[in-house]
């Protein structure tokens, strides 16, 4: 995959970017892993995003020292919605902009931790964004005022997130965001991520957290239908 690196106020950090097919102007996909990193799930799920027609950058938030060093800050970071981890996406959604074949039009999509600053993002100059099983920002409200509009995806058996389907969508509703906000039976959390396996895949399994091929190829198509919609042919967010 192509590598770049993506310039921030806190300095350069790595990522990845994918192009679709054609000239464009395309939109733009910004895309945030999971507490795992720029894993090869992450990225695979880059380039497939670039080949349903976005310019899709996947920067690694873990640059600057790896996970060990940089996890415990890029949760502090989510949890404030402020901070370095902020301004890195950010900046990415603004190397996308800046790119010719860019529409202009930016969107931001995350898993679990990804998911959770794909909610503190949407009322940052985003155009649209779908978390995927995200942590919902403390005092809602406040988090999600002047959202843009948001897709969001959540698993019933999520031991992580009980509810949090019913508790955005209340808020979005609320607010009068433009939303579509679904929660899969059958699976839990990270179910559109395929996790490495290990000795601990079959309790995953028994709690939830595993892939499901069907909720997932639903949900991605609802992101696109979403994005489709919303992001074609619009003026960028301010």
């Amino acid at each position: 995959m192509p590598e770049l690196t993506v310039d921030t106020p806190d300095g350069p950090i790595d990522g990845v970017l994918e192009r679709p097919d054609g000239d464009g102007p395309h939109p733009g996909v910004v895309v945030v892993h999971d507490a795992l990193g720029l894993s090869a799930d992450i990225r695979g799920i880059t380039r497939d995003i670039a080949d349903h027609g976005y310019l899709a950058l996947a920067p690694d938030l873990y640059s600057r020292g790896g996970t060990a060093r940089c996890l415990t800050g890029v949760f502090r970071d989510l949890f404030a919605r402020r901070g370095r981890a902020v301004s890195d996406l950010l900046a990415a959604r603004d190397h996308l902009r800046a790119l010719p074949e860019c529409s202009g039009a930016v969107a931001v999509v995350g898993f679990c931790m990804g998911g959770g600053f794909a909610l503190a993002l949407s009322p940052m100059g985003f155009d649209a964004s779908a978390p995927f099983y995200g942590v919902l920002p403390r005092h809602l409200d406040e988090a999600l005022s002047g959202a843009c509009p948001i897709v969001a995806s959540f698993g019933a058996r999520d031991p992580i997130l009980p509810g949090a389907g019913k508790k955005l969508t209340a808020e979005l509703e609320r607010q009068g965001v433009a939303h579509d906000v679904e929660t899969y039976s059958g699976v839990g959390h990270s179910f559109v991520n395929h996790l490495p396996a290990g000795p601990a895949t079959p309790l995953l399994r028994i709690v939830g957290l595993h892939y499901g091929e069907e909720q997932s190829r639903d949900a991605w198509r609802r992101v696109y239908a979403f994005f489709d919609e919303h992001l074609q042919d619009l003026p960028p967010s301010a």
